[in-house]
């Protein structure tokens, strides 16, 4: 009786990993791509960005860039860096 509930409670260990590693994958596949250059966006968002650099408003480009894309703090802080 003691076998089948340790080999039930490792099942059950067993199962929940594996959830929670498919959970975990399906979270990864859905978030927004940290693209450097520019190919996942819309080229009116590029312009835009530009001009906000341009003018010296860096970090409403970042702002921006996060808002619209969803990347990362520094993912976007590269992005505007990049730009030209």
């Amino acid at each position: 009786m003691s076998n089948l509930i340790v080999i039930t409670f490792l099942t059950a260990v067993f199962a929940v990993l594996v959830i929670g590693l498919i959970v975990l994958a399906v979270r990864l596949a859905q978030r927004p791509r940290n693209a450097l250059l520019g190919s996942s966006l819309s080229p009116e968002l590029v312009e835009q960005v530009r001009e906000l650099k341009a003018t010296g408003q860096f970090d409403q480009a970042v702002f921006m860039v996060r808002g619209e894309t969803g990347m990362s703090h520094r993912a976007a802080t590269r992005f505007v860096r990049k730009i030209h």
